[in-house]
């Protein structure tokens, strides 16, 4: 009778165990991941599905523009870009600095590579990112300008803003945000370049960014 009865608590109490709800186990993040920080007032578009290279979306309808101090960012398409950062140049004086006061000149594809970055001279002023070798260019130079850019940053909060400010030279970036045309009641005007295949003057992307991640 003793063995029954402890049978029948033994039943009981596993029972009991599998009916009760356990606590969710908290997720643990990759080690060395950095974390993804968002405006809370931006939402970025679809994003790249890889770790390399930059993707170009539509804007859905009826989106409205983002609001800027003085003026307006109007979204022209969705961007998701992973990159290495080859320059960083801070600007202070421009009118562009009002709205994008750090320019990264990123690369992607061959263009992370340090066999290949180690060969060029590579320099940023004036909103322009400039590039050159000596003796032998390390890439065909049609891949160079495909595989690189100078892109204005608008930070579209003071979160986005620090992050862009810890970046550096060398990082692994991720940038997620909207190319953007700004537009000022005087009439001022700012337009983002909408291929990667272009150079020279309006070549450079203007980026109104919700998300940075820093790898």
């Amino acid at each position: 009778m003793l063995r029954w009865l402890l049978l029948f608590v033994v039943i009981a109490l596993l029972a009991w165990w599998l009916a009760t709800p356990s606590a969710p186990v908290p997720a643990v993040p990759a080690a060395g991941a950095a974390p993804v920080l968002v405006a809370s007032d931006c939402s970025p578009p679809a994003q790249l599905a890889g770790a390399d290279g930059a993707v170009q979306t539509g804007v859905p309808s009826g989106m409205p523009a983002f609001a800027l101090d003085g003026a307006q960012a109007q979204p022209l398409a969705g961007f998701s870009v992973a990159a290495r950062v080859l320059s960083r140049e801070r600007y202070r004086h421009d009118r562009e600095a009002d709205f994008a006061p750090l320019d990264l000149a990123l690369g992607w594809g061959r263009m992370r590579d340090e066999a290949v970055i180690s060969r060029l001279h590579i320099s940023q002023s004036g909103r322009w990112y400039r590039y050159w070798w000596t003796g032998d260019a390390p890439l065909p130079p049609d891949e160079i300008a495909r595989s690189s850019a100078n892109m204005h940053m608008i930070p579209s909060g003071p979160s986005v803003a620090a992050a862009l400010d810890d970046i550096d030279a060398g990082d692994r970036v991720r940038i997620d945000g909207w190319l953007v045309e700004v537009d000022t009641p005087q009439g001022w005007r700012w337009r983002s370049s909408l291929t990667r295949d272009d150079t020279g003057n309006g070549a450079c992307e203007v980026v109104y960014v919700c998300a940075v991640r820093r790898f």
